[in-house]
Parts: C-alpha cells; structure tokens; sequence
C-alpha cells in the first residue's frame, strides 16, 4: 500500500505543472496511507522533473520521516497536523497559483459567485490567518478556518492555497479548481461587480453536483 501511495503521489504532481499551479520547486501534494498512521509527501527542493516514487517521503503524523532517503518538504508539519486533527482527509495540496495567491495576499475570501464554485466548494473560497511556515501554524490555520467549512480550499494570507480531500487525487482537483475560479472571478471584477448567487441556489447547486453529478456505480 505504501508504494501504491507513493507512485500516485509523485504522479499527481506532474498535475500541478500541468495545470501550471506551481514553478520551480515550490508545492506539494501528499497522501495519507490507509490504515497507517502515516503519510507520503514530497521531497523538499527536488525538481519536479526529477520526483520519482521512490524519492518521496514517508512520514509518521508528527511529520518525523520514517522512510525516504530524502527530507521532506518544509510543508510537512502543516500536512501532518491537518492529518492529525481531520481523519476524513486522505489528501493535502499547497501550490502558489497566480490568481487564488493575489487573493490570498490581499487578504480576501473568493466570492462564490459563478455556479463552478457553488458545485465544488458549496460558498466563498475563505482566508486562513497569516503563519510562518516549520511549525504547526500554518496547519493549525487550515484546521480551524476549514473545520465545518465546505470548500475543501483555504487562502493562507499572504502565502498560497492549501486544499483538502479524501484522496490526493480530489485535493489536487480542488486546488486546480481553485485557481480557474479565482482566475474568473478577477476577470469579472475588472468588468465590474460580479453578481452573487443566493445561499438558496448554492445549496441546491452544491448538493448535485456531491451527490448526483457523474457517474454512480450500478452494482
């Protein structure tokens, strides 16, 4: 199960380049192993042309390597501590894309204005407070502004955008997600004030989309 993670993890980040949610070396995704009380993240600083799944990290969820012949991310406290405090979390994604990063700088939540946002984070994109990254800070921050929240995104003031799911797969959906509609809802600014849509229509928009938009299994 443990290389199964590790090889979905080092390919999921080929996503993030894909998507261009990332340059360099920055970003991160990571996986929870099932029925472990461990994670698999990437390596810090290693290209991202270079990530293969025997270059990630194995780390308990105090974010203490526990295999890998690398260190892992600087990420990895913050990672570790969403683990800790939220056990329906699989997934965990940092990027600094362009457009969810200006609103993180600025400060400001992404207004649930278009019916993509209602569907995939059910309201506003919220910002998480302002942490220095090493400690437990910055995942501290992401626990409490999305506990009870249902965008599965968080704008980390003046740093970037952290995004959860069940699996690495759907955290990297929502941060890839997040970037289009904070790409939109920028452009829409510059036009004029975009238009809200009422709490009534994002709740039934939201409740589709989780629970009858795609493909349902027949078995």
């Amino acid at each position: 199960m443990i290389q199964e993670i590790r090889k979905t993890v080092c390919d999921l980040h080929a996503e993030l380049v894909r998507y261009e949610l990332v340059v360099w070396t920055a970003g991160n995704v990571s996986g929870r192993v099932p029925g472990e009380d461990l994670f698999v993240i990437k390596p810090s600083g290693v290209p991202y042309d270079e990530l293969t799944p025997e270059s990630m990290v194995v780390c308990d969820l105090d974010g203490n390597p526990v295999e890998g012949r690398y260190s892992p991310s600087s990420d990895t406290a913050a990672h570790a501590y969403v683990y800790r405090h939220m056990p329906e979390v699989g997934g965990v994604v940092h990027t600094h894309s362009t457009y969810a990063t200006a609103w993180a700088a600025r400060g400001e939540p992404i207004p649930c204005v278009l019916t993509a946002m209602a569907d995939e984070f059910g309201g506003e994109i919220p910002v998480g407070p302002f942490a220095l990254i090493g400690g437990d800070d910055i995942g501290r921050g992401i626990v409490k502004t999305l506990s009870g929240h249902r965008s599965p995104a968080v704008l980390m003031q003046n740093h970037g955008v952290f995004t959860i799911g069940d699996s690495p797969k759907a955290a990297v959906k929502a941060a890839v997600m997040c970037e289009d509609v904070a790409r939109t809802v920028h452009i829409a600014r510059q036009l004029g004030e975009p238009l809200p849509i009422a709490q009534e229509h994002v709740d039934r928009l939201y409740d589709r989309y989780q629970n009858v938009y795609g493909q349902r299994s027949h078995l």
